[in-house]
């Protein structure tokens, strides 16, 4: 059993950190200021080659393997924590279009997605259907035999604000899974109009509400079979789940390195404030839970990389890392005191910005179905 990370992912996590630090840090509290995501962050992102991470090198992409993306997603996690809703969307999406898509559409739209031109979203939740998201109501109504309009609304969209695409879920069919297709739809469509949300965290990611009256798509926009749109866009959701896991511990790990430093640099009663054990042993318990749940994350890649069911792992990765960095984050905050409560310090926003991924992609509750339906079986689990 190796623990380790191979040489060339080495390289790549030391060259991405030099890289996010220097391009994308800068950027991350003046973004929230300005609540507003950046195009040439995207562009950015492009040319570093994250946007591309998990597209086939025909289509633009890096073909990377899905632990090469976790250690992306740590490392931006680090630097910019909402710079990472970019490279959580650019891998679901793209994995949903590659694993869904005929040729023709993925030689039409994953380039796009890979040079940073097209910002995608996708949109699955809706006023009324958040968790229980086979219950959508958007409707695709037919508008003759190759084609549907859709109307109705979605919200809570990560990056709406700001996105070209979305891979939006519309019923066709009866209730249920089954009645729910996937459309790649252009946002510039004048039946389309975007509503902004005022967040706690993540100001810099544009969510939004979405209305949609009588946007039409055709046959040509439908990814996958009609009916199969659920299944398709789902299971994406079992690797993402561990890229969000990373990018959370990214934002922990930074603000407990900080905390360490400060620890070594501040005195009080005449020595470092790391000598004493108050400060020093809750910092030691925040070092050991983010290397736990840090190889929960990078496991789920691995089987997903290797081909092994990792819903499990997954769902651990995305109920227990967000959750622990907003407790690691916090804990940092109190160690640097009255410092740390400044909205100088970055520890203050990575505390409001991690919340936000406690919510978003699956609750811990849906999380924790999961996992005890892999423990004990269906008929034995809720």
């Amino acid at each position: 059993m190796h623990y380790g990370f191979d040489e060339d992912q080495e390289v790549f996590r030391a060259e991405l950190r030099r890289w996010a630090g220097k391009v994308l840090a800068p950027h991350y509290q003046s973004d929230d200021k300005a609540a507003e995501f950046r195009r040439q962050c995207a562009l950015a992102m492009a040319q570093m080659g994250l946007t591309g991470l998990r597209i086939p090198e025909q289509y633009g992409g890096q073909e990377a393997t899905a632990v090469i993306a976790g250690i992306a997603a740590e490392e931006v996690g680090r630097a910019d924590f909402n710079a990472g809703y970019l490279l959580i969307n650019t891998a679901l999406i793209s994995d949903i279009l590659v694993r869904n898509c005929t040729e023709e559409q993925k030689r039409a739209w994953l380039p796009g997605i890979a040079c940073g031109e097209t910002v995608p979203c996708i949109m699955i939740t809706e006023p009324g259907a958040g968790t229980d998201a086979a219950s959508l109501s958007l409707q695709a109504a037919p508008d003759g035999s190759d084609a549907w309009t859709l109307h109705g609304e979605k919200t809570s969209i990560t990056l709406g604000m700001a996105a070209d695409r979305a891979v939006v879920l519309a019923r066709t069919g009866g209730p249920g899974a089954r009645g729910v297709s996937a459309f790649w739809v252009d946002l510039a469509d004048p039946g389309i109009s975007r509503s902004p949300f005022d967040d706690l965290g993540g100001r810099a990611i544009g969510r939004a509400s979405i209305h949609f009256d009588g946007v039409r798509v055709t046959r040509a926009d439908l990814v996958g079979k009609e009916g199969g749109g659920f299944v398709s866009v789902m299971q994406g959701f079992d690797y993402s789940r561990a890229i969000i896991g990373l990018l959370c511990l990214g934002a922990a790990q930074q603000s407990l390195d900080e905390a360490v430093q400060w620890s070594r640099d501040r005195e009080a009663f005449g020595r470092p404030i790391g000598t004493f054990q108050g400060v020093s042993f809750p910092l030691a318990e925040c070092a050991t839970y983010v290397s736990g749940a840090r190889h929960v994350c990078y496991e789920a890649l691995w089987r997903k990389d290797t081909g092994l069911e990792h819903s499990a792992e997954a769902a651990m990765a995305k109920f227990w890392a967000p959750k622990l960095a907003a407790e690691v984050i916090h804990q940092c905050l109190l160690t640097l005191g009255h410092v740390g409560y400044s909205t100088e310090h970055k520890v203050g926003q990575r505390l409001r910005d991690v919340i936000g991924l406690e919510i978003g992609d699956g609750t811990a509750q849906v999380s924790k179905l999961v996992i005890s339906r892999s423990l004990l079986g269906r008929t034995y689990a809720p």
